[in-house]
């Protein structure tokens, strides 16, 4: 590259460049065609001079990285022609360069095109400014990529990168890089098996992180490296004899921990350095065909064994049962000379191959979380790179990531980072974030532009949600959303916006009645809803709220309906089959006179129409009382109903003593309100509470939050009184909850 300007390169920059050139040249030349050398070589040089390289704002030379990242790719790697090209050409297709990844498909093909738009993807991810740390930046990070190929490339770049900024300038930025390979980079090296990657990221991070921690243990390393080498020897020598006696192929090494691995055993177990038993490793890695691989560990592991002493409580067979991300290998720790317990690695080279180098899936390993759809698609890697002859790149080549396309992870402005499922909505999201804020949105700014409620969410989105005070939810919203919280808080709310209709109507019904000088009795207001088709009087008032039914109407059909009922008990009352058994008083009869008989209802009483009442809904054992309606019905109220006052001021000679003849059988609704601390999990601890009584039931649940307090109105079937007086107990016993009433 001779014809780029002198002034683009810093200090020894144009020598690296052609060191790496030279490098890059002599690994990748079975990968790589000359043409392709040499068009790549045309464009790096045009947009270098196009000024499309410029150092980003730490002051790194884009160049220099690219050719840093495709290096320690053909070391670590061996990555395939796609790969390389991809990590030269990607810094040229970025926002606002010369190069498009249309252009990059015309020149190169689909493959190094899709390759390209992943890198991209992930690079506007960063602008997010989400935490590395949130394990759905893990799985976003997996889903833009597209292709595995792209999350291999940015860990190695980030390797690269961690390897030349010992010195540099700008504190802070070591440091977040640090702190995203520690967080980021070194778990998914570890979950893709690229152990050699994962160990030197996480070494590097400690160093930059905790440089104290980190130069402590380097040097005491380093005095201890003559001691520690002779002592492998010695421990190493009869095992070499054994094994050469025993007609093995077989290779030796010894190996010290790395030192982020050994300061989190210092740190786990509470030991320094010197208290360390297994500081270093023997790995014995035997030359044999596939169908003698167990056999042939296990004569091995005898040889070990007969030369020391074994502590069979730390034995690992992971050969005879590999684990389930497919690792192998069976480990041993036995005493050594100068009694020091040595852990000695016994596998084969295919093993060994994938332990070190290939991307099995390792998920599990060490504790590393996973879920189930990932292991079986890591797994499906694994079995991949194990088959056939093939380079593992050029056999993964094809398989998409889509082990989260079911999901989508979406970014407030913040940078916090949500997952939600695939066809989720602005409405979905604003329910998710928030109750208040999904009641009142009315629609979201995504990626700076306005967005209606129903607008689709995709991963990478930034969504910021619009609201207004006035907005209220509405039926419709539920052909919007996908997710269930937000259907149920639609439901929700807008059920509890209707009983705040229906109570304003009934109360501005109650002083139109009052103006009037007109009692208003429920039996008849409810006989008046039915008569107008109505199912529920919520319904009703909701109508009469927004004016759908006139007041004024609704006076005078009650008045023609208390003057037909007045009619009715004079002259016809006795005439009802279902009362023909009583002798009621005639109106201007004398109160103190009641009827002698008794209304005995259970299950066995036959013959009498009589109905348990809704506004009081009694259960058996209460005290009750029956009051005849005008259709000759019996209904049974509660002795302390509010309505049973009233009543008997006006028609206490349709009053009939009633008592229980024993249980009905079933189970009777009632209404619980119970007001508590709007704590998390205090709804669901109540519910389960009546879940675990056996002949209770949650019918329906109403929950009201409001200033740090919670008012709910629970339905529930239950056999008896005495049975719901130790339902109350248990639930005001709980945590949280204040008061429980029967309404």
């Amino acid at each position: 590259m001779d014809d780029i300007n002198n002034n683009y390169f810093i200090g020894n920059e144009r020598q690296e460049l052609v060191k790496l050139t030279a490098k890059l040249a002599n690994r990748l030349q079975t990968n790589i065609s000359p043409d392709d050398v040499k068009q790549l070589r045309k464009l790096i040089t045009d947009g270098i001079n196009a000024g499309c390289y410029n150092r980003d704002k730490y002051g790194l030379n884009p160049v220099i990285r690219s050719l840093r990242t495709a290096d320690a790719l053909a070391r670590y790697i061996a990555p395939d022609r796609a790969m390389t090209i991809t990590i030269l050409l990607y810094n040229l297709c970025k926002k606002g360069k010369t190069l498009s990844v249309d252009t990059v498909k015309q020149a190169f093909g689909d493959d190094i095109a899709r390759l390209v738009q992943g890198m991209l993807n992930i690079a506007q991810l960063y602008t997010r400014q989400a935490s590395v740390t949130d394990d759905n930046f893990h799985k976003l990070l997996i889903s833009l990529a597209q292709d595995l190929r792209v999350v291999i490339i940015m860990i190695v770049d980030r390797l690269a990168l961690m390897k030349v900024i010992a010195h540099h300038s700008d504190e802070k930025f070591v440091h977040d890089i640090s702190l995203e390979s520690r967080y980021l980079y070194a778990p998914l090296a570890h979950r893709l098996g690229l152990y050699t990657v994962k160990s030197e990221l996480e070494d590097l991070s400690l160093k930059y992180l905790n440089n104290k921690v980190y130069e402590q243990i380097a040097a005491k390393l380093s005095e201890t490296k003559e001691v520690r080498d002779a002592y492998v020897a010695d421990f190493i020598k009869p095992i070499r004899q054994a094994l050469n006696e025993s007609g093995l192929k077989f290779e030796i090494k010894g190996r010290t921990k790395s030192i982020n691995s050994i300061w989190n055993k210092m740190k786990n177990k509470d030991v320094d350095l010197a208290g360390m038993y297994d500081l270093f490793a023997i790995r014995i890695i035997l030359d044999t065909p596939p169908d003698q691989e167990k056999k042939e560990c296990w004569i091995a592991y005898s040889l070990v064994t007969d030369i020391y002493t074994a502590n069979v409580m730390r034995l690992k067979d992971w050969i005879s049962i590999p684990k389930s991300n497919g690792y192998e290998s069976l480990h041993i720790t036995v005493k050594g000379p100068k009694d020091k317990w040595v852990e000695v690695q016994i596998r084969t080279k295919r093993m060994d191959e994938i332990a070190e180098r290939g991307l099995a899936a390792h998920w599990k390993y060490k504790g590393v979380k996973s879920d189930a759809e990932a292991d079986r698609w890591m797994n499906n890697v694994r079995e991949v790179l194990e088959a056939g002859s093939q380079g593992p790149m050029d056999m993964i080549r094809d398989m998409h990531i889509n082990l989260y396309e079911n999901e989508v992870f979406v970014f407030t402005p913040r940078g916090d980072l949500f997952k939600l499922p695939q066809g989720a909505t602005v409405l979905d999201f604003a329910f998710h974030i928030h109750s208040k804020l999904g009641c009142q949105c009315t629609g979201a700014r995504v990626d700076g532009k306005n967005q209606k409620l129903n607008y689709r969410l995709k991963s990478g989105d930034m969504v910021e949600i619009l609201t207004s005070s006035t907005q209220q939810p509405r039926l419709d919203w539920l052909n919007h959303v996908v997710t269930s919280k937000a259907r149920n808080k639609i439901k929700q709310a807008v059920n509890e916006a209707r009983i705040k209709k229906a109570d304003m109507a009934r109360e501005m019904l109650q002083r139109r009645f009052k103006n009037r000088k007109i009692e208003l009795d429920e039996a008849m207001m409810a006989k008046l809803i039915k008569r107008r088709g109505y199912k529920n009087t919520i319904d009703f008032f909701v109508d009469v709220e927004e004016g759908k039914i006139e007041v004024g109407q609704v006076l005078d059909d009650y008045n023609a309906i208390s003057q037909h009922i007045a009619d009715a008990s004079a002259g016809k009352l006795n005439s009802h089959e279902t009362a023909e058994k009583f002798v009621l008083q005639q109106p201007g009869a004398k109160e103190e006179t009641p009827s002698d008989d008794i209304l005995v209802i259970g299950g066995n009483v036959k013959g009498i129409n009589y109905k348990l009442s809704k506004c009081c809904n009694p259960i058996f054992g209460d005290k009750i009382v029956g009051f005849i309606a005008s259709d000759g019905a019996i209904k049974i109220h509660r002795a302390d109903c509010g309505n049973v006052h009233h009543m008997k001021e006006r028609y206490p000679y349709r009053f009939i003593k009633s008592e229980w003849s024993g249980k009905l059988g079933k189970q009777f609704a009632t209404t619980l309100k119970v007001v508590g601390r709007d704590d998390i999990g205090i709804v669901s601890n109540i519910t389960s509470v009546i879940n675990k009584e056996g002949d209770t039931i949650l019918r329906s649940i109403s929950i009201n939050s409001n200033g740090g307090l919670f008012e709910g109105y629970l339905v529930i079937g239950i056999s008896s009184l005495d049975n719901l007086d130790q339902l109350m107990k248990k639930i005001k016993n709980l945590k949280g909850v204040k008061d429980v009433q029967r309404t």
